[in-house]
């Protein structure tokens, strides 16, 4: 069976707006998956968090619950795929999360995808509650959730005994409208372990790494592929960037800046070694720039599809539409 991979997804990732009171917060983030859906991108997806990331702004800033909005989203788009980008799966009981998704899948007329990751952020689970293992039994409990998420997703009744999880004939009804269920998409770029898990378990993989890092996270797909016995193109690979574009590269420059102003901080004092740090963690240019990095240091080198999302400006709606309107002309 052929699977929809992600072609280009519009992530995101922020909830507070400048001049919008939370009783406007969800027509604004509505707004944006509805131009994104105008605009060329063919998948949306929030981040699953309780706590704004240290590098978006701090833990108090606005975070809406993943699922309960990408159920509200579902009534307002129509095409695009709704997915968390990634679920942390220590977060929720797996055979509730199957739940979970197969319900958006069923409300949104078949368009879910089952994002899921270990899970890292360990000042929400502390605040939240949650047990918070180290990483080797996060990536241990998340192959076992896995385990009973795929078969749920398929509309299989697993019965598992196993040393986080139990499911005794899990009934999940109604069954996804998606034929052999909503896909698993995995993120992370573990080359020893998570990948591996890509291999065995999900339909995509995204990436969350440096361009130059991309050659070397495929080559241990490929592995990992190889020694499961798994066609290497059943699995797509999408890459994630923070974007900041605009038609000139003196306006994306101005874009990061009043980014950095609002956070309290002046590009032009900052040190040498974080003004390079930013700029690795930022693609910033005009389209055409963008576009020439995107095209040979990302898709030619083997990557399916791009998730991007706009730090600087992912509110304006006409900065949605440009970054799409840009970006697809790649992946035609």
């Amino acid at each position: 069976m052929i699977r929809r991979h992600t072609r280009l997804g519009f992530q995101i990732p922020n909830f507070t707006f400048p001049g919008v009171e939370d009783e406007g917060l969800f027509e604004r983030v509505a707004s944006m998956a509805e131009r994104a859906e105008a605009s060329g991108f063919d998948t949306v997806l929030v981040m699953d968090h309780f706590y704004q990331l240290p590098m978006l702004g701090p833990p108090d800033w606005n975070m809406l619950e993943a699922y309960t909005l990408l159920g509200a989203l579902a009534a307002r788009t129509r095409n695009v795929r709704l997915s968390t980008l990634v679920t942390g799966n220590t977060y929720r009981n797996p055979a509730l999360l199957a739940k979970i998704v197969t319900s958006l899948d069923v409300i949104s007329g078949g368009r879910a995808v089952a994002g899921l990751g270990a899970g890292w952020f360990e000042q929400e689970h502390r605040g939240y509650g949650f047990e918070f293992p180290p990483l080797g039994e996060r990536l241990d409990r998340l192959e076992e959730a896995l385990g009973i998420i795929g078969p749920m997703l398929r509309d299989e009744q697993p019965s598992v005994d196993g040393r986080f999880y139990r499911t005794a004939d899990a009934i999940n009804r109604p069954a996804s409208l998606q034929a052999g269920g909503p896909p698993i998409l995995i993120g992370g770029g573990g080359e020893r372990r998570t990948l591996r898990l890509v291999a065995q378990y999900a339909d995509e993989s995204n990436l969350p790494c440096a361009a130059d890092d991309i050659p070397r996270k495929l080559e241990a797909l490929d592995r990992h592929c190889e020694e499961l016995g798994r066609e290497r193109s059943a699995v797509g690979v999408s890459w994630l960037t923070s974007l900041v574009l605009a038609p000139t590269h003196e306006q994306a420059e101005a874009e990061r800046n009043a980014l950095l102003a609002r956070r309290g901080m002046d590009w032009n004092t900052l040190p040498e070694h974080v003004q390079e740090n930013l700029s690795r963690a930022l693609l910033l240019g005009d389209p055409d720039s963008v576009c020439e990095f995107l095209q040979t240091r990302v898709l030619d080198v083997g990557v399916d599809g791009l998730v991007v999302n706009l730090p600087a400006n992912g509110h304006d709606l006409e900065a949605i539409a440009l970054a799409g309107q840009t970006l697809s002309t790649l992946l035609r």
